[in-house]
């Protein structure tokens, strides 16, 4: 398909609403509000995928490769089918497939970084002065692909902040944490894009994942490499299926199979609740007990329901002992392990849990809270983050937005910005050229700027008349997302 008709409708004829004799606009992309408490800043992130796949790929595969009268035929027969009479025209269209290239300037923040609300990641304008159309025309197509990474890029980050703290205060092996926090949200993003995306996001802060298109996508668009450094990864894991063919009468045989036959060794994860969570962790698992020691590598234990906060921690108001002990204390109770030089319990090697339903930012702090009133280690517990976690987001999560602040008619410049008077102030913008600059360890916005100073900001060319200028790695940009604020790779 054509990418110029990846947009919204009402697009198309922008070009002529302009006022006559435009030759340049000039937009930034913002995160205008955080509707999640306590954060006020975004981890920046997408962007390169954003231009290496649409703005290079998609317009060399679909648009410049293909005979002009080709695109042209398919763009008239589309607009002419979905907008009856008009008179959008054609030789705008005919004119971009001469020239050969977007025409365009990409500058932008590092990725990785945490940019505060208000400041701009990025702006874009075009070079060429019969080109003005097309930086407001990417709008849509740069919104629905970038917030996406944005978003989960920056809620992994909060989950990383949580248990980067509780295992400080409570573990003897913080980098565990690295593995703590593990992606299983794919089943549950709005498609394959999405997870990838999604997925990748979470991979700047953790290297635990179930989401196998993922790491494909960093190798492809953020030059990782699998053979020579970890991008993601996970464990031999069963699920619920798996247990039930083994028969409820069985289960403790399912378990003894996959301990030490199928599994004789290395770590693997065992969904437990099938039925009985609470008789798997006080029959099965003592009758167990010296299989697992003997194994080299980690038994899982993987409850899959109710709530994980009293599943894990036990609930004081619970049915039965076991249930208000919890996983953990009962895991302890059976398998042992030792007290670390911070006070905290931590489960002997061979045995572990794993909880990856469910869990929200408050629930991950709850968890980590209890276990550490109740003396455990954090780090005793893996916690799953799923699609509840990733998908039950939008781009007004963060209030992102693309606006024009800048633009140039018969040669003379226009500061321009939105202030609506019914608003709360979400959607006033900037107005005119703008610079960032980091002060402190912090990025700032300074708008209405002039060219000069506009040039000597921390906004770095990244893209300019079809070319990539700055092709990052996801090891440069996953040590700024663990440090906050550090300058581009030279």
């Amino acid at each position: 398909m054509n990418p110029l008709l990846y947009t919204d409708g009402y697009k198309v004829d922008h070009r002529r609403q302009y006022p006559n004799n435009t030759t340049l606009v000039y937009s930034n992309w913002t995160p205008r509000k955080s509707r999640i408490q306590g954060v006020e800043k975004v981890v920046f992130f997408g962007l390169q995928y954003f231009i290496k796949k649409y703005i290079i790929k998609e317009f060399q595969t679909n648009f410049f490769n293909k005979p002009k009268e080709e695109i042209c035929k398919q763009y008239s027969r589309r607009i002419n089918n979905y907008l009856g009479e008009n008179s959008v025209g054609i030789e705008h269209i005919a004119a971009l497939h001469d020239l050969g290239y977007i025409p365009m300037t990409f500058k932008a923040l590092p990725e990785g970084v945490e940019v505060p609300i208000r400041v701009p990641m990025f702006t874009m304008y075009n070079t060429l002065p019969e080109f003005f159309w097309l930086t407001n025309y990417f709008e849509t197509l740069l919104s629905t692909t970038v917030w996406l990474p944005c978003n989960s890029a920056t809620i992994a980050k909060q989950y990383r902040k949580i248990l980067d703290k509780y295992a400080q205060e409570t573990s003897s092996v913080p980098e565990m944490v690295d593995w703590q926090g593990h992606d299983f949200s794919m089943r549950g993003m709005a498609g394959l894009e999405a997870a990838e995306m999604s997925a990748a996001g979470h991979l700047l802060s953790f290297t635990g994942t179930d989401t196998i298109p993922a790491v494909d996508f960093l190798e492809k668009y953020y030059n990782a490499d699998s053979d020579n450094e970890l991008i993601g990864g996970s464990v031999a894991a069963t699920e619920h299926s798996v247990m039930c063919m083994g028969t409820n009468s069985g289960e403790e045989d399912t378990f003894k199979r996959l301990i030490t036959e199928v599994y004789p060794n290395g770590i693997v994860s065992i969904v437990s609740d099938t039925w009985d969570l609470w008789k798997v962790l006080t029959e099965y698992l003592p009758n167990l007990k010296e299989e697992v020691l003997a194994r080299d590598g980690k038994v899982v234990i993987r409850p899959d329901s109710g709530d994980p906060f009293d599943i894990i921690c036990g609930n004081p108001n619970g049915k039965t002992k076991a249930a208000q002990k919890g996983v953990i204390q009962l895991l302890w109770e059976v398998f042992g392990g030792t007290t670390n030089t911070k006070g905290y319990k931590e489960l002997d090697s061979h045995i572990g849990a794993i909880y990856g339903d469910s869990i929200t930012l408050e629930r991950a702090t709850q968890i980590c809270e209890r276990l550490k009133q109740k003396g455990f280690a954090s780090t005793n517990v893996v916690l799953g983050i799923g699609s509840f976690t990733y998908q039950y987001n939008t781009r007004d999560t963060f209030g992102f937005a693309m606006k024009a602040t800048y633009g140039e008619v018969d040669g003379e410049g226009r500061e321009i910005f939105k202030d609506p008077i019914t608003d709360d102030g979400t959607k006033k913008s900037a107005k005119g050229l703008l610079k960032i600059t980091l002060e402190d360890g912090e990025y700032k916005l300074h708008d209405q700027v002039s060219w000069e100073e506009e040039q000597k900001g921390e906004l770095r060319e990244v893209f300019k008349d079809g070319k990539l200028l700055v092709d990052e790695k996801l090891s440069e940009i996953r040590l700024r997302t663990k440090n906050s604020v550090l300058e581009f790779s030279e």
